[in-house]
């Protein structure tokens, strides 16, 4: 009953890392054998994992993590400086850094509100915009937001119409689906990411998914300092330190084993604070249209004003519970404030007023009781 106890009264994290036991075996291989670099068999083995996981004739290279898979697909989409990237503004800032790595120019572009991702129509309106001053964007970086997929039949439509490369950014949605599609394979480029906090973890980590063997080639040669065949240390062209260790990749083949369960219990997160809250009038969850799957990495309620949002999330902050505003959006942090930006007023708007609940694999049901009692009891 202690036990039990002291469980409840320790810190409630958003969304912790969830070790499953099956990882010990993979890193225990590496150690063994000595291959601690930033190659070997653990490496091989999980980008085979995760490409039968993808299917769709995936091929993926893993990278040490999110952000340097979304600077590789610039790179390989010859982004130069000044080129202008239409980015999602409702992201996280990892999304579009590396845009800014490349000296070249993020175009803003707001969500709508089905999905919280980006608007096809103010996705073509900037497009058409950029065009008539003679500065078509070179590509766009379009997010599936705490898992929910994109509107992916029109925001690829618009793209396949002006000829403009899509970057899927899957950092948050691995396991999410778009019509029996699992998402990480609709881009041109998609990224995953396998940071402490996502459904499955390498400690730090991500991926970038391509469709043809050449293009990984080509990946995992820039990802390892562009160094030429041959004993020799020849270089013709700018190389990265991006190639994720044997150690990690490790770590990842172990949660590759449990990564359907966890998503299962992520939604299962979802549907229990709907149930319980959902009844509540100035509460409101995102639901799901009509063919998209998703794998719910955090689960985000709205509230009616600003306040209720912020007197929540210090009520829980005092219980030792961590709840976190939706994202800021992009056009609206300091780095950003020059750029253009095509806005609607829908991430603002998020923004003000949602607040990710706590929504890691290994909540217990104690936990989530907690936070459930803590919210009702502020609305009575």
């Amino acid at each position: 009953m202690a036990k039990n106890v002291s469980k409840l009264n320790s810190k409630i994290w958003l969304s912790s890392p969830h070790m499953s036991g099956h990882e010990e075996k993979f890193i225990k291989e590496a150690f063994n054998s000595n291959w601690i670099a930033p190659l070997g068999p653990n490496v091989n083995g999980f980008e085979n994992d995760l490409e039968n996981y993808l299917e769709n004739k995936t091929h993926v290279a893993a990278l040490t993590t999110g952000t340097a898979a979304i600077h590789l697909a610039l790179v390989l989409l010859n982004i130069k400086e000044n080129d202008e990237v239409i980015c999602q503004t409702k992201t996280f800032a990892a999304s579009v850094n590396p845009v800014l790595y490349l000296n070249a120019k993020p175009v803003f572009v707001d969500s709508e509100k089905d999905t919280w991702n980006m608007c096809p129509n103010l996705l073509e309106k900037a497009i058409k915009d950029r065009i008539k001053i003679g500065k078509k964007p070179k590509a766009i970086i379009v997010i599936n937001l705490y898992g929910m997929p994109y509107k992916v039949k029109e925001i690829h439509t618009i793209s396949q119409k002006y000829n403009i490369p899509v970057v899927e950014d899957s950092a948050e949605a691995l396991g999410s689906q778009y019509n029996n599609q699992k998402c990480g394979t609709f881009g041109d480029l998609s990224v995953l990411s396998f940071n402490g906090n996502k459904i499955i973890t390498t400690s730090g980590g991500g991926a970038l998914v391509s469709r043809s063997k050449e293009v990984k080639t080509k990946i995992i040669y820039l990802a390892t300092q562009a160094k030429e065949p041959g004993l020799e240390y020849s270089h013709i062209t700018t190389g990265y330190n991006y190639r994720m260790s044997n150690v990690l990749a490790g770590i990842g083949r172990g949660q590759m084993e449990v990564l359907d369960t966890y998503v299962e219990l992520r939604r299962k997160n979802y549907h229990y604070y709907k149930k319980h809250l959902g009844t509540i009038n100035e509460i409101h969850f995102l639901d799901e249209p009509e063919g998209y799957y998703s794998n719910r990495w955090l689960t985000c309620m709205v509230l009616e004003t600003n306040k209720i949002r912020d007197d929540i999330q210090q009520l829980l902050e005092i219980n030792n519970i961590e709840a976190r505003p939706s994202w800021k959006p992009m056009h609206l942090q300091p780095v950003f404030k020059n750029y253009p930006k095509y806005l609607n007023g829908v991430s603002d708007n998020l923004y003000q007023k949602a607040l990710c609940l706590p929504s890691g694999s290994n909540l217990t049901l104690a936990e989530l009781d907690k936070i459930i009692t803590l919210i009702k009891q502020y609305f009575e």
